[in-house]
């Protein structure tokens, strides 16, 4: 393997993003919107050719994954490789919290009151170190610990003996995701404030030994 593209697609909506809650491992079924995401993701990649495809083993990801691939012409698999190196943040305590209430919670103790404001004085991956550090149980993932996971989801796609270069590969996956990749991967062209779109394309081009970013959030 010398060159892989990557089209990352975070997964459609789910009742909990309307509710505006903290979705990580746990799932809510997606919406109408989010069906129509997702059928929208299919109709945009319908003519990109996929030698693999891989998505988080939540259902919304399963269901995102399974459209798109249903709504391919070019080739591509029939199903996805399920893995659960590529969930979303785990939130511990937090999950199904409501997101707003949950960030105060991590950064009050240190004079910040939003999600956006812990970002912008620090980093996403420090968002998660406070978030676990706010867990009564200290369940919530730390940055350490969700890249520790992560970084096994490129893993197993960089040990496809399948893959040749130039390959086409398809990953769902989720929305803090998308953004810790940016933080990671992104060379500070993004903003990180702002969540990318549910069924939103991104593409990376993973090697060897490293990951860029072609775009960023395409709908």
């Amino acid at each position: 393997m010398t060159k892989l593209n990557v089209y990352v697609v975070r997964h459609g909506q789910t009742y909990y993003n309307i509710y505006n809650k903290l979705q990580g491992w746990s799932n809510s079924p997606l919406t109408d919107k989010g069906i129509q995401d997702a059928q929208a993701a299919g109709q945009k990649l319908a003519e990109t050719t996929f030698a693999a495809a891989y998505c988080s083993d939540t259902t919304r990801a399963e269901q995102t994954a399974k459209m798109i691939l249903a709504a391919n012409h070019a080739g591509a698999p029939e199903t996805p490789i399920v893995a659960p190196y590529f969930r979303e943040e785990f939130y511990g305590y937090f999950e199904g919290t409501n997101m707003d209430e949950a960030w105060y919670m991590a950064g009050a103790p240190h004079g910040l009151a939003t999600f956006k404001q812990i970002v912008e004085k620090y980093s996403i991956g420090k968002a998660k170190d406070l978030l676990k550090a706010a867990d009564p149980f200290h369940d919530a993932e730390d940055n350490a610990e969700y890249w520790q996971r992560l970084d096994q989801g490129f893993a197993l796609i960089r040990s496809n003996d399948q893959l040749k270069d130039g390959d086409n590969v398809l990953l769902i996956s989720h929305g803090n995701t998308v953004l810790s990749m940016m933080e990671k991967f992104g060379q500070g062209k993004y903003d990180l404030t702002v969540r990318p779109q549910n069924g939103s394309v991104t593409k990376l081009i993973v090697t060897a030994d490293d990951v860029t970013v072609d775009y960023y959030n395409r709908k």
